[in-house]
């Protein structure tokens, strides 16, 4: 894992085999509405025919959410809410109140909800387009084994937790624990973990989770009552296993709280923490920002030639498979499935990078055989298996269609990988290059009139190679041998590989950038 942490962004980027499989971003500056955030909203209006309601939670556009969605004991948090004041015992009024009774399945959302009235609500699914968050009543509060559940009575084991004497083991300590009004889901992480380090956690997701009472009781507004934790922890909270062997951070308070988050959930495995001190980007440094920039467009470079065509709408993504220039062998069934195979493995990760939702619609290279067909068919469904959206993927139709379905909660991850030309700015002319070293010599006599003793001069190979006139930058022959004895300032030259032929900047001796 690759964590950026930026003035305004963190960016987290999650290598495999030193390949990019997944980009989350979140905002350190703007307000976002992140899954599992949990808001006291409002009820604004009624939708009787759709048997939902739309609920202001401080968003510019209103929340949706449905009956089904309320949850089996939503009259315990609402009675809550309702007698929840400055005055009160909360803890006291919190264990007094009855879990239920039980919604109704087929009851209607104007026999429970009405407008202007207060609700605890959490997302489920970020704003999308022109849709507003997704919301549940039934709130829940992730940790890395335990799935804390207010005002609920039940204690469920992950089904993934084969042994039945582990699952009774932690479904008899988890449900001792457990203080009245509240359930919990055993989550599979838990299996083999001691009371020790259950008990820590619970304890700290209910501390979280109470927190929350007198920011209701003091003032009935809309308001965020608490969130998730960073995007960092909830990634790791997650993902986290033994395949993770180094987790760089390029700031040093996000290192610290990842740091203490790891020593909690999996202190084996707090030395992977590193801190990343370097002079060089840190995605530049581990070759993010490559794969972001080939990665992200319209057209995605595949082995030996051949690439995809992805095109996103509101409702639809689509993804056409070419073979390109590729040609292993003769034989045009064979060449086809091998070209589909490697479309796959590509698809299976744009999918998680791009966080694509929805409905997929990829257009494979046609193949005459069944066998072909189905054996692709498998071998998407198991490339797929390490996706934590829900999906399903379903065989190709004669026409060499895949359809796949893709949890879809949060928009689209779109980058634009084109740039603006650093040096024409978009207007598609050039100053001429027979002037260029009168320019940048300009611009060093104009800083060291301002008292720069040493420049730091960053240009493209082809340029260095010009100002060097091919020899040492010390010799007197070289532009820069002459600039250093005329204006008597130390100038060091770095060429850099990504800058276009005239591209040139100029940086002090503290290494800030300065205007040319």
């Amino acid at each position: 894992m690759i964590v950026d942490v930026t003035s305004t962004d963190v960016h987290i980027a999650l290598m495999e085999d030193h390949r990019l499989i997944e980009l989350n971003k979140e905002s350190s500056k703007a307000r976002g509405y992140s899954v599992g955030d949990v808001y006291l909203g409002k009820v604004k209006k009624l939708l009787p025919a759709l048997n939902a309601a739309f609920v202001d939670i401080g968003d510019k556009k209103e929340a949706f959410i449905h009956y089904l969605d309320l949850g089996l004991y939503f009259t315990s948090f609402d009675e809550f809410v309702r007698k929840s004041n400055p005055g009160t015992d909360l803890g006291q009024l919190y264990s007094k109140i009855k879990v239920g009774p039980i919604l109704e399945k087929e009851g209607r959302v104007e026999n429970v909800l009405k407008p202007g009235q207060m609700v605890i609500v959490q997302i489920v699914k970020e704003p999308i387009s022109t849709k507003g968050s997704r919301l549940t009543a039934e709130i829940s509060l992730a940790g890395r084994n335990i799935v804390l559940m207010p005002f609920a009575e039940k204690v469920s084991v992950s089904q993934k937790i084969s042994s039945k004497e582990e699952k009774r083991r932690l479904e008899t300590l988890v449900g001792s624990i457990l203080p009245k009004n509240y359930g919990a889901i055993i989550r599979t992480a838990a299996e083999g973990k001691n009371a020790a380090v259950l008990v820590a956690e619970l304890k700290s997701l209910i501390q979280k989770w109470e927190a929350s009472w007198t920011k209701v009781a003091k003032n009935k507004s809309i308001q965020l009552l608490f969130t998730e934790y960073s995007k960092t922890t909830t990634i790791l909270r997650d993902l986290l296993n033994d395949s993770f062997t180094s987790i760089h951070i390029n700031d040093e308070t996000v290192f610290e709280e990842t740091k203490k988050y790891i020593s909690m959930i999996s202190p084996d495995q707090e030395k992977i923490v590193k801190l990343y001190e370097g002079r060089e980007s840190i995605f530049d440094h581990f070759e993010v920002t490559r794969q972001i920039k080939s990665s992200f467009g319209k057209v995605v470079p595949m082995k030996q030639g051949a690439y995809l065509v992805i095109e996103s709408t509101e409702a639809l993504n689509v993804i056409d498979v070419n073979s390109g220039i590729r040609s292993k062998t003769s034989d045009q069934e064979e060449n086809a499935f091998e070209v589909n195979k490697i479309a796959a493995e590509e698809i299976a990760r744009q999918l998680r990078l791009r966080d694509m939702g929805g409905i997929i619609i990829v257009d494979f290279i046609d193949m005459e055989s069944g066998e072909h067909r189905n054996e692709l068919h498998k071998y998407m469904q198991g490339l797929m298996e390490s996706d934590r959206a829900k999906h399903n993927v379903l065989p190709l139709t004669k026409f060499g269609l895949m359809q796949i379905t893709r949890q879809r909660i949060r928009p689209v991850t779109e980058i634009n990988t084109s740039e603006v030309c650093p040096v024409c700015h978009g207007t598609g002319k050039i100053a001429s290059s027979a002037v260029i070293d009168e320019q940048i010599e300009r611009n060093i006599a104009f800083y060291r009139e301002r008292g720069v003793s040493a420049l730091t001069l960053k240009v493209s190979p082809i340029l260095g190679a010009y100002l060097k006139r091919g020899q040492s930058v010390l010799s007197d022959k070289s532009f820069l041998g002459k600039w250093r004895r005329k204006h008597k300032c130390r100038i060091d030259l770095v060429e850099v590989t990504d800058f276009s032929v005239l591209q040139y900047e100029l940086y002090d001796e503290k290494n800030d950038r300065l205007e040319t």
